[in-house]
């Protein structure tokens, strides 16, 4: 397997936390966002990703690109660990939490959507950190309370084994304190992600352990 990603990048992030879980190998390839003019732009990598964005997972004969659909396949087609429980409602539940991850909050702190704020807007780091504290404190405040009041959270999001929701959260976690975001207003959340960190999975796949970490 070849992995197209970028260490500080949570969808990456996401899916190098699903094959350490699996226990997969995989080659690390750097598309390193913010180097070159953004590496994502070159045309050899548009031609495999034309939205110019990572990670692309590449398998065989299958080029994979959304991080919560190359999860979904690891999960199918390496089913142990299972990263999706095996009742329906189960598994529902698990993708709503993961959704509400990748798709409410995690885009609107994204590289792009920030340069664009400073590019059209003219606004400096210090509003768009604004702006990033802002959007993941909406989405963390309803995710705590989700979180908190679910009788199927465990030691995790759901049950007591790392699950989609988890691969989700905890690269979300580190976004947060990296914009300066007070954990400490999110218990729950932080103490899931807590306990995802002393995991050898969820640490090797932290972004100060990756090969074009700064």
């Amino acid at each position: 397997m070849k992995l197209y990603n970028y260490f500080r990048s949570s969808a990456s992030y996401r899916v190098r936390i699903a094959l350490n879980l699996k226990g997969l190998e995989y080659e690390y390839l750097s598309v390193h966002l913010t180097r070159d003019g953004g590496q994502q732009f070159a045309p050899e990598y548009r031609g495999i990703a034309p939205e110019s964005l990572v990670p692309v997972l590449v398998d065989g004969d299958a080029t994979l690109h959304q991080s919560l659909a190359i999860i979904e396949y690891l999960d199918e087609t390496h089913p142990n660990p299972p990263l999706l429980p095996r009742d329906a409602a189960g598994r529902a539940a698990v993708r709503s939490l993961a959704l509400d991850i990748a798709c409410d909050i995690a885009p609107l702190g994204n590289l792009r959507v920030l340069k664009h704020l400073a590019a059209a807007y003219g606004l400096q780091k210090e509003a768009t950190d604004a702006w990033v504290q802002h959007w993941i404190g909406t989405g963390f405040g309803a995710l705590e309370t989700r979180l908190a009041q679910s009788p199927a959270r465990g030691k995790f999001c759901h049950g007591d084994a790392p699950t989609m929701a988890d691969v989700a959260l905890v690269p979300q976690v580190f976004n947060a304190r990296r914009f300066g975001v007070d954990m400490a207003r999110y218990p729950t959340i932080d103490g899931i992600a807590a306990r995802c960190a002393e995991l050898p999975a969820f640490a090797a796949a932290a972004p100060a352990n990756q090969p074009d970490a700064e």
